[in-house]
């Protein structure tokens, strides 16, 4: 293939509710979509997963659109591309700046998929016809109200239920979960909230047969949490201090968790989740794909991601009506029983509906 147009558009879409974590509360979602044309008239899209403020990572809606603009667009735009691989290889020189790399990335997979005629899912290699999904749960300003989202949720049919905590909403909020749902499968995300110092409060979560806790410490480490592991029962899973294999690779080998989170962004693309899936496979780490508020287009690529076979813990990837009152692919990401049935159209295999974006479009610039 070889592109010779992109266009990155800033989106804005309003939340159903407002999403609370330790880091912050969201009520919009400022997002870039990238769409990338082909000389054989092939439209592909990807979608950044930065937010507009530095909560999650150092990475930003407007530092992604710099690093696009003015380092990646080039290096990608009438170059000859024989497989979406390449990219990871020619994007290795500029540090960092993953979520970035995935937006381009992301892409290009979906014009290769579509130039080869097979779904997402196949042109990653994945077996399944449907994944298991579960749900992220933020902070909410009642037990009370979060004892009644949990219900709907287990009533709807998701197969594992992600409840964010920080200190102060944890062990009764924990405690009085299990209690309530006994059988239900849970995982606490602390979003790194907590310090060695706190392990006496980690410990009091091991009574609540956890599926995992995510994320515990500090965003870049994997030492501390070497030395929780080995002093707490639930298993630790990592999401922010994994960016590569290699950090993978490193965490795995000092027992620093036994469950990895692949976020497409995080580690900057489908290349690179799929190095980290595989590695993970071998060493017998069970994986899960974790959820950024993305819209229907970062949703297809979670979709797609998630049929690699090592992938057997539910992700965040739930349907498109727990987020928006209007997504914008059609048919939207639904979710039936706890599971989504992955499209086997060519490509992302999803239409992406583009007066729909117009509508929530704040800025848009085109290169060529």
């Amino acid at each position: 293939m070889k592109i010779n147009e992109i266009t990155i558009r800033h989106v804005q879409m309003k939340l159903k509710d407002p999403f609370t974590t330790s880091f912050g509360t969201f009520d919009n979602k400022d997002f870039l979509l990238l769409e990338a044309r082909d000389v054989d008239g092939t439209i592909g899209w990807g979608e950044s997963v930065a937010f507009h403020s530095p909560w999650y990572n150092e990475e930003t809606l407007k530092t992604n659109w710099h690093m696009l603009e003015d380092f990646l667009i080039p290096m990608v735009l009438h170059k000859e591309i024989n497989h979406p691989d390449e990219i990871n290889e020619m994007f290795s020189a500029i540090r960092k700046n993953n979520m970035a790399k995935s937006t381009i990335e992301g892409a290009v997979w979906d014009i290769y998929a579509q130039q080869t005629n097979q779904s997402l899912a196949q042109a990653l290699g994945g077996k399944k016809e449907e994944i298991e999904v579960g749900i992220s749960i933020g902070i909410q300003s009642s037990i009370e109200k979060l004892l009644t989202l949990v219900d709907g949720y287990v009533k709807e049919g998701y197969k594992r239920i992600k409840v964010k905590i920080k200190p102060g909403w944890d062990v009764e909020v924990m405690r009085t979960l299990r209690e309530k749902f006994p059988t239900v499968a849970f995982m606490a995300d602390a979003n790194s909230a907590y310090r060695l110092e706190d392990i006496d409060i980690l410990k009091q979560l091991d009574a609540f047969n956890l599926t995992m806790i995510e994320q515990p410490l500090a965003s870049d480490d994997i030492i501390d949490h070497a030395t929780l592991q080995k002093q707490i029962q639930t298993p630790i899973c990592l999401d922010e201090s994994i960016h590569s294999l290699e950090d993978a690779r490193k965490a795995i080998e000092l027992g620093s968790t036994r469950i990895i989170n692949i976020k497409i962004g995080r580690v900057g693309g489908l290349t690179e989740s799929k190095k980290i899936h595989d590695y993970c496979e071998e060493k017998g780490i069970p994986v899960w794909c974790g959820g950024m508020l993305e819209s229907g287009i970062g949703r297809a690529h979670n979709v797609a991601l998630t049929t690699l076979t090592n992938f057997i813990l539910p992700g965040d990837t739930a349907g498109s009506n727990r987020y928006w009152e209007k997504d914008i692919i059609e048919p939207e990401v639904i979710v039936e029983d706890g599971y989504i049935t992955v499209p086997q159209q060519a490509g992302i295999g999803y239409a992406v509906n583009k007066e729909t974006i117009d509508t929530f479009t704040v800025s848009k610039k085109t290169y060529n």
